[in-house]
């Protein structure tokens, strides 16, 4: 009998070389980071060196915050649904996104008038029309849903987003220096404090698209810069 054997030959596997990533895959999402975290600063300053300066009466009201240090807490005129219900354009804008909740009402319940939460729009404020030493607060003489295509000189939108019962404008915090902290202090007390309260204004810059930055506040005659 006879034993045969066979022989099996295994054929060398090819081992192909290692892709290197394209070099994209790693700056492109670098590149996006970075954009990210420049445009933050960039609107602000864009905001500041193209915008038109308004000024909004307002009255400090929490006075501190323990996260970013000792600040103000600014609300406007402006800042509360119910002053801004008699102008033109509010009872459109509320309709308009109210009318579908409002059907669904009973008929002893009255129209409603508030905006609810998150709803963005414009305020439309003009400029006094008498020029004194110290600045004075613009007045709101209307508001809309859209931002006007054109607006007289004298006249600018400001864009709010409504929060509850109050208005929101990206201007609602002043952050004090520390060296100037008690001395900004004792002189809003002193004016809040006395028989005729002295007005706290607030400057800032709203750009063409409406946004708005804060530059400075009075208190009396005194000017402190953001």
């Amino acid at each position: 009998m006879r034993h045969t054997s066979q022989s099996s030959s295994i054929a060398p596997t090819l081992i192909e070389p290692q892709k290197r990533m394209p070099a994209w895959r790693l700056w492109v999402p670098l590149l996006l980071q970075t954009a990210i975290v420049l445009a933050a600063p960039a609107q602000p300053l864009y905001t500041n060196l193209t915008g038109k300066t308004v000024v909004l009466k307002t009255v400090p009201v929490d006075p501190y915050d323990f996260l970013r240090g000792y600040s103000q807490t600014l609300s406007y005129d402006i800042s509360r649904q119910e002053n801004l219900r008699s102008l033109p354009g509010w009872k459109g804008l509320v309709k308009q996104h109210l009318e579908a909740k409002a059907t669904d009402l009973p008929p002893s319940v009255p129209p409603l008038n508030s905006l609810p939460t998150g709803i963005r729009f414009y305020v439309i404020l003009e400029a006094p029309a008498a020029k004194t030493n110290s600045p004075q607060a613009w007045k709101p003489v209307r508001v809309s849903s859209k931002m006007p295509k054109s607006l007289p000189a004298n006249q600018i939108a400001l864009k709010g987003k409504s929060s509850g019962n109050s208005i929101d404008y990206g201007l609602e915090s002043y952050y004090m220096p520390e060296a100037r902290r008690d001395e900004i202090n004792q002189e809003i007390n002193q004016a809040q404090s006395s028989r005729q309260r002295q007005a706290i204004v607030v400057e800032a810059k709203v750009d063409a698209q409406g946004r708005a930055v804060p530059i400075s506040f009075w208190v009396s005659d005194r000017r402190y810069r953001f």
